[in-house]
């Protein structure tokens, strides 16, 4: 079992938790007094009615900047701006505005929107308004800063062995200083980057807009916003779409050992359709290649391989993050198997492009500026506690279920730990009691995801619909017309799929 921790390996799950992000509700503010707006109290009625105006920033696209309380508890305090664009419709005439969101935490809705005439259907461009929003904390929206790119690389490029009293107190003070470095650069709005107050960001951004209910399609951790949105103004849900679902009420240790079983099953798949193929590295049985895979982890670790970077050689967390980057979507597999064929060879260049793509990590050196926010956002959605002996046995749980990914997605909670502050939120499930039919998707190999995730959600929503899509890669819409022509229908019609909708 490995025991040594590279920066990079222990941040990397983090970051894989943040690909899904997950909290809990808290109550919406209910203060004396009459409500506006289906339910937001009346201080928030200067945000709701504000006027904002639109600019040109693109062919058939146009921005603006919508403010927000920074602290919902003080509609009155400091306030922050939640950066938009929009796609206008390509129709003769709009069915209204669509909301969307990639997940993350921290994705870009402003980045997805971008790619709305790759990404989603001719139908949906033509019926809706497509708008797409960075969260508090991302991107455009006043973004989250942490260590600069020398600070980054200093860090990922760090080993811990975490069994020994040294390692573990090197990485805890290491954290911690990341966590200080969030605080010092980014300011106040640290501790206000929780799903709750995204969802109450939202709510506003469709007052602003002028529609009466919210039409929302998320994809990912953008579930778990949708639910939230749900859960705290049902009577203003419209038409929700959430794909690539994430179980509420699981705590951070849960959904680590969920992602584990995940990218088991999706590798395995990955495996098999390899090995059927001509160009496959590996021979044998998918258990035979599991564990030649597993070998190639231990032989990196112990001896890393050259790239054409002399100065950042391919390790078994390179070799891990190509991996995990490559089971989001089939269309990389060819990339892996190539990337392995190299490593096999003796270069690990291909791998450790594939690494630096999946850190978003550029050709220069630089990371995102806000790559902060997947870790911040998740550290105040999950509550967890700097306790070495928990910590380290759910880590060992993990390596002992699954030998290849297990080691890895281990020790992600000391990273939030250790952060200044910490998360108050409760794991529960998500009911929204009176909101309208709610649709939900899961993918049967979906690694970042699982598909019981997607059952669980259906199962707790008061109106949850279920579609499953038997498929390889992270979330399902745009991957079969079975589920897009479903979507579509529900989205632009109102037309509700059967509920076990099998695709």
């Amino acid at each position: 079992m490995r025991s040594r921790r590279g920066a990079g390996v222990a941040a990397l799950a983090t970051v894989m938790l943040g690909l899904v992000g997950c909290s809990a509700p808290a109550p919406m503010i209910q203060p004396a007094g009459d409500t506006i707006d289906g339910g937001a109290p009346p201080e928030l009625a200067p945000f709701y009615s504000q006027e904002v105006e639109w600019t040109d920033c693109g062919s058939n696209f146009d921005c603006t900047r919508v403010e927000v309380p920074m602290d919902y508890d003080d509609p009155a305090g400091e306030t922050i701006e939640i950066a938009v664009k929009r796609f206008n419709h390509t129709g003769d005439a709009a069915v209204g505005t669509m909301f969307v969101n990639p997940g993350g935490p921290g994705g870009s809705g402003i980045e997805l929107v971008e790619a709305t005439t790759s990404y989603f259907s001719r139908t949906l461009q033509d019926s809706f308004d497509i708008i797409g929003f960075d969260p508090r904390g991302v991107g455009e929206s006043h973004g989250v800063r942490c260590f600069d790119d020398a600070q980054l690389e200093e860090w990922y490029s760090k080993v811990y062995d975490l069994d020994t009293d040294e390692g573990w107190e090197d990485y805890v003070a290491d954290s911690t200083a990341y966590g200080e470095a969030c605080l010092e650069n980014t300011g106040p709005l640290m501790e206000h980057l929780d799903t709750v107050s995204a969802a109450r960001d939202l709510d506003i951004l469709r007052g602003v807009v002028g529609d009466d209910t919210l039409t929302y399609l998320g994809f990912s951790y953008g579930t778990f916003l949708g639910a939230t949105y749900a859960d705290l103004f049902p009577d203003r849900a419209g038409r929700l779409v959430l794909d690539g679902a994430v179980d509420p009420a699981l705590g951070y240790a849960e959904i680590a050992a969920g992602q584990n079983v995940g990218f088991e099953r999706a590798y395995r798949s990955y495996l098999e359709d390899c090995l059927g193929g001509s160009r496959c590295p590996f021979t044998g049985t998918v258990d035979e290649a599991w564990d030649r895979t597993v070998a190639m982890l231990d032989e990196l670790e112990a001896t890393p391989l050259e790239t054409e970077d002399p100065d950042r050689p391919a390790t078994d967390a390179t070799l891990i993050s190509a991996i995990i980057l490559a089971m989001y979507s089939p269309a990389w597999w060819p990339t892996l198997t190539s990337a392995l064929t190299q490593a096999l060879d003796g270069d690990g260049s291909q791998l450790l492009l594939m690494a630096d793509y999946a850190a978003e990590r550029d050709e220069d050196g630089h990371y995102p500026e806000d790559e902060g926010a997947f870790r911040l956002i998740d550290c105040l959605d999950y509550p967890v506690t700097l306790d070495r002996e928990e910590i380290t046995a759910n880590a060992d749980a993990l390596a002992e279920a699954n030998d290849l990914f297990g080691p890895y997605l281990g020790y992600g909670e000391v990273g939030c730990a250790t952060l200044p502050f910490q998360s108050s939120a409760e794991r529960v499930p998500i009911v929204a009691e009176t909101a309208p039919p709610i649709v939900v998707i899961g993918t049967s190999r979906d690694p970042a995801t699982p598909y019981e995730w997607a059952e669980s959600l259906a199962d707790q929503l008061a109106s949850g619909v279920l579609l499953s899509y038997d498929g390889d890669g992270h979330t399902a819409y745009g991957s079969t017309d079975c589920i897009d022509e479903a979507v579509d229908a529900f989205l632009v019609e109102g037309t509700v799929p059967p509920d076990g909708l099998q695709c």
